[in-house]
């Protein structure tokens, strides 16, 4: 059973206050939905630790944009600090992209790949596809298309034709606009 997770992230104990909007997009360069949530306020920061580098990915002020692009198998999501910089893109592997009550969710693949703003490419739980192979969780098909996707947009990354990295700060500009707009009609 693969796990379905949402662009809300309205199950995340770890956000006390948060801000959320998103957005349906319908572009030459990108089609699909694209979510925007603000960390107002996290019971603690959240740290990852690559090889030699830890990164914070979620603390006071932080935000998370994630794309849902229409036809595709990867979910996009650019972390922010609160500075605004990018702190890293993260992309899951996935099987399927949906809508549930108007909020956009995917089906993990276990496979993910993080990008570092310096260009480091880093492929992460290639041991959880395996175990879910072995575990009867996923068929061989889906073992098949997480490596084919994930080999593909590693390609397209180091290729830099991997476009949508570079639409964060536009898209984040949208979004962030839309948000205020919300905040201005409630207010």
């Amino acid at each position: 059973m693969l796990k379905k997770r949402y662009g809300d992230r309205s199950d995340w104990k770890r956000i006390i206050k948060r801000e959320y909007v998103q957005s349906y997009v319908e572009t030459k360069e990108f089609t699909g939905t694209i979510t925007l949530l603000h960390l107002d306020q996290v019971t603690e920061p959240l740290w990852v630790h690559y090889d030699d580098q830890s990164i914070c990915i979620v603390d006071n002020g932080y935000t998370w944009m994630q794309h849902f692009p229409v036809g595709e198998n990867y979910a996009l999501t650019t972390m922010f600090d609160s500075n605004e910089e990018i702190v890293q893109w993260y992309i899951d592997i996935c099987d399927e992209i949906g809508i549930e009550n108007k909020v956009p969710w995917w089906e993990d693949l276990f496979l993910d790949i993080v990008v570092l703003p310096t260009g480091e490419i880093i492929l992460l739980d290639e041991d959880e596809l395996e175990e879910a192979l072995e575990g009867g969780s996923i068929d061989q098909n889906m073992f098949d298309l997480a490596w084919h996707e994930a080999n593909r947009i590693i390609s397209l990354i180091r290729e830099q034709n991997f476009h949508l990295l570079h639409f964060s700060e536009a898209h984040k500009k949208l979004l962030k606009e839309k948000l205020q707009r919300v905040e201005n009609e409630h207010a």
